[in-house]
């Protein structure tokens, strides 16, 4: 073949094309690939006649002088055109024939070990699927116009080609030739061009051919190895080249996007949408111990293995906290990566963004997820299950969900809690059991294989490796110490773990300081794989290594299995709300399907309008009460204390000193904190008067446990006014020392009050005497009731004191020694034995009867002693002194209940509704406390239904715009 410049003049071509035909090319003969201008050479047109064709991709070969000479067909007819038609086919089919031989010499030439190199380049090129725009326009037109099957269809079958093949000696030089016509040209882009292959054809000068079959084979092997090295990095040049480009321009968009200048809502991205979903069933998985198939990319791997360090490469951002052998991921961290104009991080549950680009933005990001973490851990514990959603986005990151787990341990530590190492384990083995999860189990290289935790956990979840990708870590501290490199090799290839994987990646993250930028750890790993031997030698393929071909591989993944098993999880859900729906129907047929949180702000308001209430309560209702509630505190007080005592005295000076030294001393120390007692215990039955009487109307007892929880909550919280009880001794003493009755109604209401207090004591009394006694002789001959023989004794004993006070009327309250001895014999002599005690016990209790009556007719007597009372009993026999005391304590009471109940509806009642207020809110805050207290079958039922219908809705909206993706 002769070369003059750019053109190039094919014997073979002068020999079998007429010089009338020619080729058109729209560019250069030279820069289209060699296949597509055989096949240009072959089929185009050419109207410039004095133009000479470009013949570069044929070549005349020796084998072909050998081709058996057919015999030429008669023709019909003595038409040109039929001749011309006849001979331009003949020719198609010659050049084509032409063309296979050249494939299949050079498959054949190449033998075992050329076949082997190029099946390994061709796994190392990448996906260039995504650049397809790199390709001139007529490549593909040229691919359009050409019917294969027509030319498949035109060709001989394989055992004609047999016939055909070239001799042996030949396919070298056949080869040689292939390869100078894949290489020759330097015009045309790089990404088309075949890799060069080391020199062998008998075209090329003598003293290279020699020296080259001179040279030995690992001379060789170094050649190539070096050749495809290059080529690899200038793939991976390239790649980068337009990988910055386009992520500059997609960041010009959606800046275009943000700032409004297409005048759109923007609409949340897919991932962001998918992310969504695995929040809600995240809340819905911890609540009600249910689990999802919807892919995730679960980060698992032993304590200090480098997973958090993997994770931010791939988020391009230092975002966790970090510490030197220290435990710091202490919950699960599910991060949502997408893409944006921007580089900025954001919690699910807050509208702060976390500028990535500002140190001090990702120290406040680091310091904010390691308070969260701590937070969610409960008291004795080390780890928590309950997850914290970030969401990272940026120019140029591979969308994808990853949940960064607790690291494994092999040995619980002082300070951990005992069970974290199980906690630790069945929380990874949670996440795993998705058969749709990604599982990117990552290993620390610079440490000895056999010390290995979590690939044995793995295996067990993933036997067969259908969803785990393996990382190795650290691999540059691993190359420099371990003293057999293979043992590298040996991991990358699956055969030293026993565990399988989809793939295996070895990457390297930075130099081990936490100071350490992403640009520089990138650059820093860049470095040290042009450079490692580990590539050199082929222990690691390129494609295996950098964290940036491990986000492409995961994503990959990631959005694969998402693509097959979201919609049968759509319709898993789908199912699931049917069957609830129907329960609710046939159980709860007329009631609205409310959740916790509706349930809880319907209570909310119920108890707020029962507090309210509180305030309309009439003034004459709550001293009513409040007075009937005192008395009934302090009567026995009054009677036992003050009124008895004070009566036993002689005259009526005695009398109202005694009363007057008494109700001082009861004034000063217990009854104002008694009249408090009262005014609260009477707010509170208030209250819960109110809410027994608002439940009267609902019936619905589902809020009975959170009214009875708010009420006790804020009677517990409640504490009356320090200074209320110093205002009231006050006013009691001034009320109690008041003994002036103004007119004739005052009088007999006191005597009213004296004679009901009166006769009421009257009644216990004899209530505690026929206990004492037993029954009577009625109720012996009537009921047939006996008396036991205390009973007896004690019958025995009232009969005898009974014959003393007749005796004696005006005795003392009290029974002398000898009196006691005197009824103890006249008992024996009748053949009862009793105890000195039990005679004084029955003497009190028949006294104070006997008082109480005297007491009354007393009462009745001076109902008409107002007039002795206004002249202050003189020159009267009768004295009424007890009438006033009663009088003072009905006045007291008067006075304290109006004070109560002024203070209750000024004060304690608001005071009260704002305790409900706060309770309820800090109740509303406490999920754990709302399931606590709203609790049945009921309610589960309607949180089961929202969280459902919710998942399903967004899943179809996520189908729905993934559909439109593709």
């Amino acid at each position: 073949m002769l070369r003059a410049g750019s053109v190039v003049t094919c014997i073979a071509c002068k020999n079998l094309l007429p010089s009338r035909m020619g080729v058109k090319f729209r560019v250069p003969l030279q820069k289209l690939h060699p296949f597509s201008r055989a096949i240009h050479h072959r089929f185009s047109a050419n109207n410039n006649p004095q133009r000479p064709p470009h013949c570069s991709a044929a070549r005349h070969y020796t084998s072909l002088s050998r081709l058996p000479m057919r015999p030429p067909k008669s023709r019909s007819g003595g038409h040109g055109y039929q001749q011309h038609r006849t001979f331009w086919v003949a020719r198609l089919a010659a050049r084509l024939l032409k063309l296979r031989y050249i494939v299949l010499g050079s498959a054949v030439g190449g033998g075992y070990t050329a076949k082997k190199t190029y099946d390994e380049w061709k796994e190392m090129l990448p996906d260039m699927s995504q650049y397809t725009w790199v390709v001139p326009d007529f490549i593909w037109e040229l691919s359009e116009n050409i019917d294969l099957d027509k030319l498949a269809k035109a060709l001989p079958e394989l055992e004609e080609i047999a016939k055909l093949l070239p001799d042996m000696e030949k396919i070298g030089e056949n080869f040689t030739f292939l390869k100078s016509l894949l290489s020759s040209e330097t015009t045309g882009d790089s990404s088309l061009r075949a890799p060069d292959i080391p020199p062998t054809s008998a075209s090329m000068s003598d003293s290279s051919d020699k020296q080259f079959k001179k040279s030995s084979d690992k001379e060789r092997i170094d050649q190539l190895q070096e050749e495809l090295l290059r080529t690899q990095m200038k793939y991976q040049r390239m790649l980068e080249r337009l990988e910055k480009e386009n992520k500059e321009l997609r960041k010009v968009v959606l800046q275009k996007d943000d700032k409004g200048i297409h005048q759109r809502k923007v609409k949340k991205s897919l991932i962001d949408m998918y992310s969504e979903v695995l929040d809600i069933l995240s809340d819905y998985d911890s609540n009600y111990n249910t689990q999802d198939h919807l892919p995730r990319v679960v980060v698992v791997g032993d304590q200090s293995s480098g997973k958090t360090s993997v994770l931010e490469m791939i988020a391009q951002a230092r975002i966790f906290p970090r510490g030197s052998g220290e435990m710091m991921t202490r919950s699960p961290v599910k991060v949502t990566l997408s893409e944006g104009p921007h580089h900025v991080a954001m919690f699910k549950d807050s509208t702060r963004e976390f500028d990535l680009g500002k140190e001090e933005d990702l120290a406040a990001l680091r310091h904010e997820i390691e308070l969260r973490m701590r937070k969610s851990v409960k008291e004795g514990q080390t780890v928590s299950p309950e997850t914290i959603s970030l969401s990272v986005k940026g120019p140029g990151i591979q969308r994808m969900v990853l949940v960064d787990l607790p690291g494994v341990i092999s040995t619980v530590t002082t300070g951990m809690a005992a069970d974290t190492k199980e906690t630790i384990f069945s929380m990874s083995k949670a996440y795993m059991q998705n058969p749709n999860a990604i599982i990117l189990c990552i290993q620390d290289g610079s440490v000895d294989a056999e010390r290995s935790i979590v690939t044995d956990l793995v295996s067990q979840m993933d036997p067969q490796g259908k969803r785990t990708i393996f990382v190795l870590t650290k691999v540059d501290l691993a190359e420099k110490n371990l003293a057999s490199p293979n043992r590298i090799q040996q991991i990358v290839e699956g055969k030293l773990f026993p565990m399988k994987a989809l793939g295996y990646f070895a990457v390297v993250t930075g130099k081990g300081s936490t100071n350490e930028s992403i640009d520089s750890i990138k650059d820093y790993e860049e470095d040290f794989f042009q450079n490692s031997r580990l590539l050199r030698d082929g222990m690691l393929k390129a494609h295996q290594v950098t964290t940036k071909n491990l986000s492409l591989a995961v994503s990959d993944c990631f959005w694969k299995m998402v693509r097959e098993s979201v919609e049968q999880q759509a319709d898993a859900f789908k199912a699931s709300r049917f069957n609830l729906e129907t329960e609710w129907k046939n159980n709860y047929p007329r009631l609205r399907e409310l959740d916790r949180n509706e349930l809880y702000e319907k209570a909310k308001n119920e108890i707020l309008d029962e507090v309210i209430s509180l305030s309309q309560v009439t003034p004459k209702h709550w001293e009513s009460i409040l007075q009937k509630k005192l008395w009934e505190r302090v009567s026995t007080h009054v009677i036992e204390n003050i009124y008895l005592p004070a009566a036993q005295t002689m005259n009526s000076g005695t009398f109202n000193t005694t009363v007057d030294i008494k109700l001082k001393q009861w004034t000063d120390k217990q009854l104002p904190h008694k009249a408090l007692e009262v005014a609260w215990e009477t707010l509170q039955e208030e209250f819960a008067r109110f809410m027994a009487e608002y439940k009267g109307k609902d019936q619905d007892d589902i809020f009975d446990k959170l009214k009875e929880a708010v009420k006790d909550e804020s009677i517990k919280r409640h504490k009356w006014n320090e200074r209320a009880m110093d205002s009231l001794r006050v006013i009691q003493h001034n009320a109690l020392e008041d003994r002036s009755i103004t007119d004739k109604p005052q009088w007999d209401a006191a005597i009213q009050f004296m004679e009901e207090t009166l006769q009421s004591r009257l009644k216990d009394t004899e209530s505690v005497i026929a206990d004492m006694v037993g029954p009577d002789w009625k109720q012996r001959w009537l009921s047939w009731k006996n008396r036991s023989p205390e009973q007896h004794i004690r019958n025995e004993t009232k009969n005898e004191l009974e014959r003393l006070l007749k005796l004696h009327e005006d005795h003392t309250a009290y029974l002398a020694n000898d009196e006691v001895t005197t009824v103890r014999k006249n008992l024996e002599g009748r053949g009862v034995e009793v105890d000195p005690v039990l005679i004084k016990d029955t003497w009190h209790q028949l006294y104070r009867r006997h008082f109480l009556q005297k007491a009354l007719s007393h009462c009745n007597l001076c109902r008409r002693g107002f007039y002795y009372y206004q002249r202050h009993f003189v020159d009267s026999e009768l004295e009424c002194n007890d009438v006033v005391l009663f009088w003072r304590i009905q006045r007291m009471l008067v006075i304290t209940g109006n004070t109560l109940r002024q203070q209750l509806t000024n004060t304690e009642v608001r005071r009260l509704e704002k305790n409900v207020k706060e309770v309820l809110e800090d109740f509303g805050e406490d999920n754990e406390k709302k399931v606590q207290l709203i609790t049945g079958r009921r309610v589960q039922l309607a949180e089961d239904l929202k969280k459902v219908r919710e998942i399903q809705e967004k899943l179809e909206a996520f189908i729905e715009a993934l559909h439109k993706e593709k």
